[in-house]
């Protein structure tokens, strides 16, 4: 799974583009997320394959955002 940690630098508005323009997530739906990093300190924003989430993590790098990866057995 993709991890989503909470900064200190980033807007809550623009972590809710973020998860929409790169998962195509709806407002709502990249809203939830957003509040879940701000509330929880993180949020899992992806899952799949390793190349996968090693991609998104990567995007989500790009974008100024504190993301990794973890296993899915790991919880």
């Amino acid at each position: 799974m993709t991890i989503v940690w909470n900064d200190p630098v980033n807007l809550m508005s623009y972590v809710t583009y973020v998860f929409q323009t790169v998962f195509g997530y709806t407002r709502e739906k990249a809203e939830k997320l957003m509040l879940d990093v701000h509330h929880k300190g993180r949020a899992v924003v992806s899952s799949g394959t390793r190349e996968e989430m090693e991609r998104d993590v990567q995007i989500l790098h790009s974008y100024g955002l504190w993301a990794t990866l973890q296993p899915d057995s790991v919880k």
